[in-house]
């Protein structure tokens, strides 16, 4: 971009347009700069990513994540976890129902008969206490209360983001807790990697591999039939590489479900928690890539299904499948489910998370 001074933005946010009070909070917009001059803004409201400026194969940037250039917009989004950090519970619980030590617990029903990414008002509408390290840095914190949205314990969540030189995008989580609950923290990233734009391109000749053998099938409402089933011979199967809309509307049911991918992969670790490569998407006409590498189990791949062209910053529209995203996660309602991976956090016990966006060119 040219004549962009030293104070400007390159991403054409402004500060004032995201500072206003809620319940007694403030909320400001943070700039993350590298040394190659690429931009990652974050607004402490819900901890939302609302640009991530980094060159297509000609060194032209673009913004390509899909967010709002105000507060009001912000808040009142038709998408309300537009690229926002996500608590306690990222994906489903089934009937917003769990049993833990014993006791039965009831959250909000926001999504069909089910609880859907932490209840009715979740970490993605919370103003987060910010404090900006340095230049590449930010760290958030938020408090969440004993029997906020009906679950059990207070917790202490701190998130940190890190614009590395490599343009990485490193998001680090920390939680602990004074009572034995459950967690499961993601960020809610809507990708649009060829830029947004009016209207933001389809994703459909997004060149994607996931490193994933198995899948988790849901049932009509969205939750985990409770089988792992292995990708082979399915529209599931991106372990090489192939565009997204190749069986985006395949004739299978559990396509139908999900109205297009919006499912829970199962990633291929060698050990729990290691940090290792999930994901990788391509945009043929920009150049621009995007590796995705986490300690999480799962990545919930959902390609945007249900947005209906509503307006974002800067004069963009986001319609239907013009984002993809790469939520890294335990897997759904495994409160309800044994088998799958511990969500349970215990006192004395840390919750982390470690999961990078790498952005590139080819």
């Amino acid at each position: 971009m040219t004549n962009t001074t030293e104070t400007e933005n390159i991403c054409g946010l402004k500060r004032e347009n995201f500072q206003t009070t809620v319940k007694g909070k403030k909320t400001d917009l943070y700039i993350l700069r590298n040394n190659q001059g690429n931009e990652v803004a974050i607004t402490n409201y819900g901890g939302a990513i609302v640009a991530i400026m980094v060159p297509d194969r000609n060194g032209n940037r673009a913004n390509i994540i899909q967010g709002h250039d105000n507060i009001q917009d912000v808040i009142q989004s038709p998408e309300p976890y537009l690229s926002t950090l996500i608590g306690r519970y990222g994906n489903r619980i089934a009937k917003g129902q769990f049993t833990l030590h014993g006791k039965e617990y009831k959250l909000a029903v926001n999504n069909g008969p089910n609880s859907l990414h932490g209840g009715k008002e979740g970490f993605n509408a919370k103003v987060w206490d910010a404090q900006q390290i340095n230049e590449k840095a930010i760290v958030l914190k938020y408090i969440s209360s004993y029997g906020e949205e009906g679950f059990t314990g207070e917790v202490e969540v701190w998130v940190a983001y890190t614009f590395t030189d490599d343009n990485e995008l490193v998001i680090k989580y920390q939680a602990t807790t004074n009572k034995k609950t459950i967690i499961n923290l993601t960020s809610h990233g809507f990708f649009s990697l060829a830029g947004i734009a009016d209207p933001t391109p389809t994703i459909d000749n997004l060149i994607c591999q996931i490193n994933a053998d198995y899948y988790i099938p849901i049932d009509e409402t969205c939750i985990p039939t409770g089988e792992i089933r292995f990708v082979k011979e399915t529209p599931f199967d991106f372990r090489t590489a192939k565009p997204v809309g190749q069986d985006i509307d395949a004739d299978d049911e559990q396509i139908r479900n999900g109205a297009g991918y919006d499912h829970c992969f199962v990633l291929n670790k060698k050990e729990e928690g290691e940090l290792s490569f999930a994901a990788k998407v391509t945009e043929p006409s920009s150049g621009r890539t995007m590796e995705v590498f986490t300690t999480e189990p799962g990545v919930q791949v959902y390609t945007d299904n249900w947005a209906d062209g509503y307006k974002g910053q800067n004069g963009a529209t986001f319609p239907r499948r013009s984002a993809i995203c790469f939520e890294a996660q335990h897997f759904p309602d495994s409160p309800n489910r044994p088998y799958f991976p511990s969500v349970v956090l215990n006192p004395g016990e840390k919750y982390t998370q470690k999961t990078i966006y790498r952005f590139g060119v080819e």
